[in-house]
């Protein structure tokens, strides 16, 4: 069982104010080869537009 000491809590605190604020994960994908293969291929699209607006 997980410690709830006044020490503990204060650490989990300091953690959560020092993560970085990222959007939430609004469906998860899980991990099965052909939702792998569609996540690489819209990071390949993504990673393309991005390169795209830089030039």
């Amino acid at each position: 069982m997980a410690k709830t000491s006044l020490k503990n809590i204060q650490k989990q605190k300091k953690k959560a104010r020092r993560a970085i604020p990222r959007a939430k994960v609004t469906r998860v994908q899980g991990n099965t080869p052909a939702v792998r293969s569609r996540l690489k291929k819209q990071a390949g699209k993504a990673r393309a537009a991005a390169a795209k607006a830089a030039v």
